[in-house]
């Protein structure tokens, strides 16, 4: 096509290219009749591009366009099917972006404090803001502001916990009079406001008043791992399928769970813990992040050795890394469940690693280390 050529021929010889190709796909759905009737149209507009006749090829344009509308076969609710088409692609190119390179994840707990923060309840007298900081704190700092009052004497049945869009968890304040729906998971509730059965509140009191921090929400890097292995002090995410000393204390009908932690231990190594430092192969954790902890200093206390725990409960005990697998501590190593309690990580779990807090915007948002 010359660049010469008129704007009416280009239009022209396009239309004519797209008829032939659909006329092509939809053969089988037609009849011979109505076949050999849109080929001579074809014909008779090729003909007319050839000379270049441009009132013959306005005329046969418009045939075209009739004829091949009239005999193909009519699409019912095309719009609603292309639209749901689109979503359908949409949503597989997300699973599919999320299945190999980043996954979201929201941090569950307070086991990588101050690396990683879950959801924790801020108890208060203060006022509460305006509206509007109130809306920005949330956009902002993941911050929810909460102010619940007894209407009446209630007691505390009970504390119901439930999640909506498998992302916001709400718990349900079971009492004597009715029931309060707060945005806050139920440990959260119970922990850090107090709120748990048998508890009275006389009519005005304060139920909940302050504040609810939502935890670090996270992208887990699902690449590199599969170009290296993990290495001490990644930040990791693992599943809990199999792992029983986790698995025996959870719903079952809740399914695996994912934890998210500290690599200290890879194959082979051999760890001790002597509070609040952490001894790998006989000498003093070097790496970065574990130098942090050990600092005791801005929010880290150290490495601990529970009592209760299954391993490295004392500052002599040792613990070597079997094949396959991952030794895992948490940062905030006097209130997290770790490896200590509950053994190894298999290598077959690992998620990825820890890579990017995307929200909310706080002094932690940033890739993470």
């Amino acid at each position: 096509m010359g660049f010469f050529t008129p704007a009416y021929l280009k239009e022209a010889i396009h239309l004519e290219q797209g008829a032939s190709k659909v006329l092509h796909h939809h053969r089988d759905l037609l009849s011979e009749k109505a076949c050999t009737s849109l080929e001579k149209t074809l014909r008779d507009f090729k003909e007319a591009i050839k000379r270049g006749d441009q009132e013959a090829v306005s005329l046969i344009s418009g045939r075209v366009e009739k004829e091949f509308s009239l005999a193909l076969p009519a699409r019912p609710h095309a719009a609603w099917a292309e639209n749901i088409e689109a979503i359908v692609v949409a949503i597989a190119l997300a699973i599919g972006f999320q299945a190999f390179f980043l996954k979201p994840f929201k941090i569950p707990t307070g086991s990588m404090q101050p690396t990683l923060y879950g959801m924790i309840g801020h108890p208060s007298e203060d006022p509460l803001p305006t509206p509007l900081s109130r809306a920005v704190d949330f956009i902002k700092l993941g911050r929810t502001h909460l102010d619940i009052k007894a209407p009446a004497r209630e007691q505390v049945l009970g504390l119901n916990e439930r999640t909506m869009l498998n992302f916001f968890t709400f718990t349900d304040v079971v009492t004597t009079v009715g029931h309060h729906s707060i945005f806050a998971p139920r440990d959260v509730v119970d922990r850090d406001f107090g709120v748990r059965p048998g508890r009275i509140y006389e009519q005005g009191e304060s139920i909940i008043h302050g504040y609810v921090q939502a935890g670090d929400q996270v992208f887990v890097d699902r690449m590199t791992f599969q170009f290296r292995n993990p290495d001490r002090a990644d930040v990791f995410v693992f599943k809990t399928t199999g792992i029983q000393r986790i698995e025996m204390n959870l719903d079952p009908a809740l399914g695996s769970q994912f934890y998210i932690k500290r690599l200290a231990g890879i194959p082979g190594d051999n760890l001790r813990i002597k509070a609040p430092k952490l001894f790998i192969n006989g000498k003093e954790a070097l790496n970065h992040p574990f130098q942090r902890v050990m600092s005791c200093e801005n929010g880290y206390q150290g490495y601990s050795n529970p009592g209760a725990a299954e391993y490295l409960s004392t500052p002599k005990e040792t613990f070597t890394v079997p094949g396959h697998a991952f030794f895992a501590l948490g940062d905030n190593s006097y209130n997290s469940s770790d490896s200590r309690y509950w053994g190894i990580v298999p290598d077959r779990n690992v998620i990825g690693r820890g890579f990017f807090v995307y929200w909310p915007f706080s002094e932690r948002w940033g890739f993470i280390r």
